[in-house]
């Protein structure tokens, strides 16, 4: 099956926003605030899972006049507005855990326990269909119901040990825990993200790779202004200089270029712009 990222998170986006309505139902019937304010959370969650959808179907466009790389950069756009989203998400629930810690309430446990095992299951499956996927926008939107499997499995600890043992403060501790876990994962793919967006080296290649593999090139005396760089996390580019041996006929020279190309390629760099460069021509970029 072809992997399709823009389905992934649309499937996530129905899944989430069906889901959110069943809480708010479900929250006023348990008399759970807890679940009222997930379902709150949750609405959010829709509309940054729409947004990733949008986005990730725009990166698909093929390149035209005004963006000559294309739109594969668009899908970044969805990673970072659902990493803003689960911030301010994650900060929301720290706050209502501390409110509850301090003043602890009673809910219905019977309710909580039936509407937590709905949320593993509705969340995990999107999650795991997301979770196949490579963009950062899938992984983002992956976080996403990763919290919302995690908060749910908080509910059901809470709920089944609430039924033998009146202990409300165990939701808001358990809630805690689980809020940290999800800003330390939004820290990595923030970074990630960012990088992409300040053009930093891709995280699957380096520099020094590639010139250790162009050198072992017969015909290859040197290779400078070497850049390297992502369009999304997947698509990588880079642009070089090689200077060849100068014995070499122009027969010689295409195909030394073309085998440049096919080394950049093996190591996961798909588009390629290499300059030739003979040992007596001055290169304007060295001096930079």
């Amino acid at each position: 099956m072809v992997h399709s990222p823009d389905k992934n998170i649309k499937v996530a986006f129905f899944l989430n926003l069906a889901f959110s309505i069943i809480e708010v139902i479900g929250g006023f019937f348990t008399n759970s605030i807890a679940i009222l304010s997930d379902a709150l959370h949750d609405f959010g969650d829709s509309f940054s899972l729409a947004l990733a959808w949008y986005f990730q179907k725009v990166s698909k466009k093929e390149r035209d006049a005004k963006y000559s790389y294309g739109y594969r950069r668009f899908s970044l756009l969805g990673a970072l507005i659902n990493s803003v989203v689960l911030l301010l998400g994650s900060f929301f629930v720290i706050s209502e855990s501390v409110q509850r810690l301090v003043s602890p309430q009673a809910a219905d446990a019977k309710g909580m326990l039936f509407l937590a095992i709905a949320g593993i299951v509705i969340n995990g499956i999107a999650m795991l269909r997301l979770k196949k996927g490579h963009s950062l926008n899938e992984r983002t939107v992956s976080l996403h119901l990763l919290e919302d499997v995690l908060g749910w499995i908080a509910v059901l600890i809470g709920s089944v040990v609430m039924l033998f043992v009146d202990v409300p403060v165990l939701d808001p501790v358990l809630s805690l825990g689980i809020a940290c876990y999800i800003l330390f994962n939004i820290y990595h793919n923030l970074r990630d993200t960012l990088r992409v967006v300040l053009q930093g080296t891709p995280g699957n290649v380096s520099c020094e790779a590639v010139e250790t593999a162009l050198q072992n090139l017969d015909g290859v005396k040197s290779i400078h202004d070497l850049h390297l760089w992502t369009m999304d996390g997947e698509y990588n580019i880079s642009s070089l200089h090689v200077v060849v041996d100068p014995a070499l006929t122009s027969r010689q020279t295409v195909i030394l270029k073309q085998q440049v190309k096919n080394v950049l390629k093996n190591l996961h760099i798909q588009h390629v712009t290499v300059e030739i460069e003979q040992l007596s021509e001055k290169c304007e970029t060295c001096d930079f």
